[in-house]
């Protein structure tokens, strides 16, 4: 193919790099039949003072915010300066993990609010990022996915938009009851839909079905989870039922990007781990083992098509990109500005990463 890339690091300075993580791929519109879906949705909750609600969910994010700056950097280091001592504390991925009980938990009221105020926002990242993922990989059309935090099913109206026909299955995993409500309300009305299951955590998820439905060709993960142990518990999980293509996403913030940049730096190390130890096996392995080979290992897809170091570490600046919407009509009606007309638009900042199981493929001369 000659579109893939060398696996060398291209040569870009942080200036080149923090500009183009800055510029947004246009103004997108969020799809009629998502903007009527959430019309009816708010229509019939019937929530009373839903301005107020709106502002309340938005400093309830702020607080989530501002107590993921206070965490200690302590495990952040360790995961990268030592992870096989992380993997010991992890007891080899088996701990249960905590989310739902850090995490935000949505009543009905905020369910409501979110609808209304964040959807088209978060869609609208996940669109970018899915597009982003097609574009790259012209070939790759998902037909089990995972979505994990998956709310009020923002990644699946993405998903639906960028992959029409390709979807088979979805399986969702959402601790929150009032988000799965909303989210099957939202899509009642949507034809040839694909088969879809919500889950509480993926300790259900593995439980309730067969071992050969738990690999998936895609899995998609927006991070709501406050402690740095469990998203790295969770990020092994996920990976391991991952059977090709690997989405990690989170807030454009310096906090959201560094999680990123843990979470790759840890994959890739893992996967490489796996490489040495195999290489040994290989040499006098039998066929099928050898052509389990091209399954081991993992390189990055997006946003930098290379597996080494990032440019903007030790920069003091970070890797985040922003997607512009334009705002829906509930989102006109409840949402406040500070003293000036609401402008018609809003910008969504976001950092993420796509693994892709197996070796890089070379560049075609």
């Amino acid at each position: 193919m000659a579109s893939l890339v060398s696996e060398t690091v291209p040569k870009f300075t942080a200036e080149t790099l923090r500009a183009a993580a800055k510029q947004s791929q246009g103004c997108l519109v969020v799809p009629v039949r998502l903007r009527r879906a959430i019309k009816q949705y708010i229509r019939e909750q019937e929530q009373p003072y839903m301005k107020r609600k709106v502002l309340c969910l938005s400093e309830s994010f702020n607080n989530i915010k501002d107590m993921n700056l206070q965490l200690t950097t302590s495990t952040s280091k360790e995961l990268v300066e030592d992870p096989l001592k992380s993997m010991e504390r992890s007891k080899r991925w088996k701990v249960k993990s905590a989310y739902g009980d850090t995490g935000l938990k949505y009543r009905d009221d905020q369910t409501v609010a979110y609808v209304a105020s964040r959807m088209p926002a978060v869609f609208s990242a996940c669109h970018r990022v899915l597009s982003e993922v097609r574009r790259r990989l012209p070939g790759f059309s998902p037909a089990k996915v995972l979505d994990f935090g998956s709310g009020t099913g923002s990644a699946m109206w993405a998903l639906r938009e960028v992959w029409p026909r390709s979807l088979a299955r979805v399986n969702l995993v959402e601790p929150s009851q009032s988000m799965q409500r909303a989210g099957q309300s939202l899509i009642k009305d949507l034809k040839n839909l694909p088969l879809i299951q919500s889950y509480n955590s993926l300790q259900a998820l593995t439980q309730n079905i067969k071992k050969s439905d738990r690999e998936h060709d895609l899995s998609y993960v927006l991070g709501e989870i406050p402690s740095l142990k469990d998203r790295t518990t969770i990020v092994r999980q996920l990976w391991d039922l991952t059977r090709d293509v690997l989405v990690l996403v989170e807030p454009g913030t310096p906090h959201g990007s560094s999680i990123i940049s843990q979470m790759r730096s840890h994959i890739l190390w893992m996967e490489k781990r796996k490489c040495r130890k195999s290489k040994g096996a290989f040499a006098e392995a039998s066929k099928e083992l050898v052509a389990l080979k091209s399954k081991i290992g993992a390189f990055i897809v997006a946003p930098c098509p290379h597996d080494g170091a990032c440019p903007l570490d030790n920069t003091g600046k970070y890797c985040h990109f922003v997607q512009r919407l334009e705002r829906t009509a509930s989102q006109r009606v409840y949402k406040r500005s500070k003293g000036e007309p609401l402008r018609g638009f809003e910008d969504e900042k976001f950092c993420y990463v796509v693994f892709r199981r197996g070796q890089r493929p070379r560049q075609v001369c």
